[in-house]
C-alpha cells in the first residue's frame, strides 16, 4: 500500500447497531464513499499510474468513463504531473465533468454511452500513443483496489464474508485475491445489479455473451460485460454472485441516507441492497459490506423514492 500513501484515504470501516438488529448480524461497512473524489476508483488509477516508466509517464494517460474513474485518474495523474485525456459521454452530469475538469485533465464529450466514450478513447490512444487506463481490466487497476481488503481485514480479522458490488469485475477481482491471500477461509460474495447481470450471468454458465442494453440506477455497475481479465480471478476466487431488484438497491440508498446519515451512489448501496435480499442465505456473521461510492446525481432522487416507496426493508433477523 506503500504507493498510495499520500493519495488515497483509509476510509472508516462502520458499524450500524440499528442495521445489526435489522440483520441479526455484526455488519461492518467499508466506506468508501468517504475515498478521495468520492469512489473507491482513485485506488486502481493510482496504482496503476504509480507503475508507469517515466518513459512512459511522458506519453501522457487517457481513458474511458462516465464518472467515478475519470475522476481517480485526473487526480492521480496530476499527483504525478502526468496529462490526462478522459473521454466521458455526452450526457454525463456537470458536477463530473467538473470535478474530472479541476483535477487538471482534458474532458471529451462524445458518445451516448460509455462505449462510444470508450470506443473514441481507444481510438485515440492508438493514434497518439498514450497510455490507456482501462477502468477495471488491468491487473495492476485490479491490484490498486484490493488495497480495500488489506484495510478491512487489519482492522477486524475476524470478517467471515465481503459482499462486494460487480461491474466489470476489478473491484471484486481485487477484493477476493488480497482477502484470500490473508484468510483463506473467507468468503467472497460478489452483487449485481439484475439489469445489468452479464457477471452474474457468466459465473453460472447462463449466458456468455454480452448484453444488448443495461438500465440500472447503478450507473457505475452498468456494463455490458466482464473483463477478460477478470473472469479468471472471478471463477477462481469468488464464492458466489447474486442479484439485486432495482428497488432493493433504491432502498438500500434512502436507507443509508435516513439511517447512516450517508450519501450514497447506487452502485455503493448494491452491496448493502445484496446483504438485505439475501442475507438470510448467509450462514456467517460477521460481515463485511464495501460501500463503494458516493457520487450520486441528487437530481435522480425522485425516481430513487418512487422506486423505494414500493419496497420494504426486509427484516432479516
Amino acid at each position: 500500500m506503500k504507493h498510495l500513501k499520500g493519495i488515497v484515504h483509509r476510509t472508516p470501516l462502520l458499524t450500524s447497531e440499528s442495521i445489526d438488529n435489522m440483520t441479526g448480524k455484526q455488519v461492518h461497512f467499508k466506506m468508501e464513499n468517504q475515498q478521495k473524489t468520492g469512489a473507491f476508483k482513485v485506488r486502481g488509477a493510482s496504482y496503476k499510474i504509480s507503475q508507469l516508466s517515466n518513459q512512459d509517464a511522458k506519453r501522457g494517460v487517457i481513458a474511458a468513463s462516465a464518472g467515478n474513474h475519470a475522476q481517480g485518474v485526473a487526480l492521480a495523474a496530476s499527483k504525478r504531473g502526468i496529462e490526462a485525456k478522459i473521454y466521458m459521454p455526452e450526457h454525463t452530469p456537470e458536477a463530473k465533468i467538473h470535478a474530472t475538469r479541476a483535477y487538471g485533465a482534458t474532458i471529451v464529450l462524445t458518445g451516448e454511452s460509455f462505449q462510444e466514450a470508450y470506443e473514441a478513447a481507444m481510438k485515440d490512444q492508438q493514434q497518439n500513443n498514450r497510455v490507456f487506463i482501462h477502468p477495471f481490466d488491468d491487473p495492476d487497476v485490479m491490484a490498486g483496489q484490493g488495497t480495500i481488503a488489506l484495510e478491512m481485514l487489519e482492522e477486524n480479522p475476524e470478517l467471515e464474508t465481503i459482499l462486494v458490488p460487480i461491474g466489470g469485475g476489478g473491484l471484486i477481482s481485487g477484493i477476493a485475491v488480497a482477502a484470500k491471500s490473508i484468510k483463506p477461509s473467507i468468503q467472497i460474495i460478489g452483487v449485481q445489479a439484475a439489469e445489468a447481470s452479464a457477471t452474474y450471468n457468466r459465473f453460472y454458465n447462463k449466458s456468455s455473451a454480452p448484453l444488448q442494453q443495461v438500465k440500472t440506477i447503478a450507473d457505475g455497475i452498468a456494463v455490458k460485460q466482464p473483463g477478460k481479465e477478470t473472469l479468471p480471478l472471478i471463477d477462481q476466487y469468488v464464492d458466489d454472485i447474486v442479484t439485486v431488484s432495482e428497488a432493493d438497491i433504491a432502498s438500500a440508498m434512502l436507507y443509508m441516507l435516513e439511517r447512516n446519515k450517508s450519501l450514497v451512489e447506487g452502485a455503493g448501496a448494491s452491496a448493502f441492497a445484496g446483504l438485505l435480499a439475501h442475507g438470510k442465505h448467509l450462514h456467517a456473521n460477521r460481515i463485511g459490506v464495501v460501500v463503494s461510492g458516493g457520487n450520486m446525481d441528487v437530481s435522480k432522487m425522485p425516481i430513487i423514492l418512487n422506486l423505494a416507496s414500493n419496497q420494504k426493508v426486509r427484516h432479516l433477523a
